[in-house]
């Protein structure tokens, strides 16, 4: 884990804007920027980066961002960002949304899709926070991660006021972390912002048989996230424990699009390949590892991981140590 400082301090007046372009540019995302103060434009920026993820605190003028269409065909890396309004507002438009935020929300936005964004402060600069890292790793379905885009979630209560909570602390004192929970702490943001959009997704205006099959739907994954190393975990103790019929649980997932049985074992195989690379189990055994995330049987996980991933767990441990 590394922290990277930009300031337009650094460079000539006439040419900080220019600079800060360029700057967010690599730090973030490539976008065409305008603003009102480009002559005396004054920002900052302290990129904290922990392996797969980004978290990005920035201070800076008034301006409008755009994601243009030109720009995704040039290059795209396939990012989800989510951004904390820390002072000052901020509006977007986004996959036929237009919202707008204040101090103390959150939102999802996506690189693969573009977009408007309008940035206000009334007397000097705006204060935010954006976390990116690819699409992948978001704990969700991709239709239930789709529908939570450039929507506004609330950054004061539930699972959202932990995540702007976690994202404040992250920012503010990186040198509390060690590198090598990088990670670990890619894993918290994950889980964090995936129960933060879940609860959005649930709370939104719909006809109530479907709100309470989506709420089913959240409440058989949260029940699975948190019961991943019973190896007797499947989709007929899912169903139990939530009285209803397996058929009528396979239901649900197959209107998200997801297999119960594939979804629980990816689930397992993901959390197994994060303790793989993570430099402070090293010297953990492959099969305790296998066992944490509920496999029963060392050989079982091993076929199971070379298919999803490409290669036996001990090659993968190996390359993520390596890098």
């Amino acid at each position: 884990m590394w922290v990277q400082r930009f300031s337009t301090e650094e460079v000539p007046e006439r040419e900080r804007f220019g600079f800060w372009h360029d700057a967010m540019a690599t730090a973030l995302i490539p976008t065409v920027m305008g603003s009102e103060h480009a002559d005396a434009f004054r920002a900052e920026a302290r990129v904290v980066d922990l392996g797969a993820v980004q978290v990005t605190a920035l201070r800076y003028p008034p301006l409008v961002t755009r994601r243009t269409p030109r720009l995704i065909r040039r290059a795209d890396p396939g990012y989800y960002q989510v951004s904390l309004t820390l002072s000052g507002e901020m509006a977007i438009s986004q996959a036929g949304r237009d919202t707008a935020f204040r101090a103390g929300d959150l939102m999802v936005y996506d690189s693969s899709l573009p977009f408007v964004g309008v940035t206000r402060h009334a007397t000097g600069r705006l204060d935010h926070i954006v976390a990116q890292f690819p699409k992948e790793l978001l704990p969700l379905p991709a239709r239930e991660a789709e529908r939570v885009v450039a929507l506004r979630m609330d950054g004061g209560s539930g699972f959202g006021r932990l995540l702007a909570g976690f994202l404040t602390t992250l920012a503010a004192d990186p040198g509390a972390f060690r590198p090598e929970d990088g990670p670990r702490l890619t894993t918290v943001l994950m889980d964090l912002l995936a129960g933060a959009a879940a609860a959005r997704l649930d709370a939104e205006a719909a006809p109530a048989p479907e709100s309470r099959r989506r709420a089913l739907f959240l409440r058989t994954q949260d029940f699975v996230r948190g019961r991943l190393a019973d190896p007797d975990l499947t989709p007929g103790t899912v169903a139990a424990a939530h009285h209803i019929s397996v058929r009528y649980l396979h239901r649900l997932y197959q209107d998200e699009g997801l297999t119960v049985g594939t979804w629980i074992r990816d689930l397992r195989l993901a959390g197994a390949a994060r303790d793989l690379a993570d430099p402070a189990l090293r010297r953990t055994p492959v099969h305790d590892i296998a066992v944490r995330w509920g496999f029963r049987h060392p050989a079982a996980f091993s076929r199971a991981f070379r298919a999803a991933h490409g290669r036996s767990p001990s090659e993968h441990r190996e390359c993520a140590q390596s890098q």
